[in-house]
């Protein structure tokens, strides 16, 4: 694989970010790796993509760090695309950067103008951990003409629930709004433009969009939680969501907490299985 990192300026955060990206060769002669590039009837590169999508507490070299993933994708011969979003639950924050509109427009143009990949809805995938699992169902569900599939490992997947003071006092603030009333003509009240006071975003309520949906428009979801994951019940409260509504749908629950061992074993799993 080429192992590749990323630095560039982002119009839509307004300052400089990275990614890192892994992106498959020709491995003849290396030792303990496999794979290679599949050709298209004409002869040329046919490369799918996967965006891989950091927890709360990492940023764009989480996933190469602490899994295998490049190993796992070698195999596969799939490019690993892995952004950096700090602690923005993939959200245009209210008072921060526009990191949903960088990740679901932004990034992918950039890697499309960057690499030799697929552009197909086929070939093209999402998966994340924690944080992370919660973005990429955010990008299954928001743009379901996308991806062939999209994964969830320990997602935090019931944002609009859960009280995230616990995670940082500011941060559902800062995300969201939630708990801040700008007084009028206030320097803060040009960022509260279209934020109704008290709610919660609709693009970020993913049972909600779980239940609206029409069955068959999602892509495959793939959604794995470990039984001892603090996150358990907002995995279960997701998939029931999805019961109700008739989307197909893989679901696995195996022993362990929120940790690496599990996300290992599951982005293997969720890269074999599309």
């Amino acid at each position: 694989m080429i192992h590749s990192r990323m630095d560039f300026h982002s119009p839509a955060l307004g300052m400089g970010t990275s990614a890192v990206v892994l992106y498959p060769q020709q491995t003849d002669g290396q030792i303990g790796m496999a794979g290679g590039i599949d050709l298209d009837e004409n002869g040329e590169p046919r490369v799918p993509v996967l965006y891989l999508l950091h927890g709360l507490s990492d940023d764009c070299t989480g996933w190469t760090r602490r899994t295998s993933i490049e190993r796992y994708a070698s195999a596969k011969g799939i490019c690993v695309v892995m952004p950096e979003v700090r602690r923005s639950f993939y959200a245009d924050e209210v008072l921060g950067e526009k990191y949903w509109t960088y990740v679901s427009e932004e990034l992918p143009a950039l890697i499309n103008q960057t690499f030799r990949i697929s552009t197909a809805r086929e070939d093209t995938f999402v998966a994340g951990l924690s944080m992370g699992g919660f973005g990429a169902m955010k990008l299954a569900l928001n743009h379901p003409e996308r991806f062939a599939a999209a994964g969830s490992f320990s997602g935090a997947l019931a944002v609009a629930e859960r009280d995230y003071t616990e995670f940082g006092h500011a941060m559902p603030a800062r995300i969201w709004g939630q708990g801040l009333t700008p007084e009028a003509g206030s320097v803060y009240e040009p960022y509260f433009e279209g934020v109704e006071q008290g709610a919660f975003p609709a693009i970020d309520d993913l049972n909600a969009l779980a239940r609206k949906a029409e069955p068959g428009s999602l892509p495959r979801l793939w959604i794995g939680c470990g039984t001892e994951d603090f996150l358990l019940e907002e995995t279960r409260a997701f998939v029931r969501a999805l019961e109700e509504r008739g989307h197909a749908h893989e679901v696995t629950y195996t022993p362990g907490a929120h940790e690496w061992t599990v996300w290992d074993e599951y982005v293997r799993r969720f890269l074999d299985w599309i």
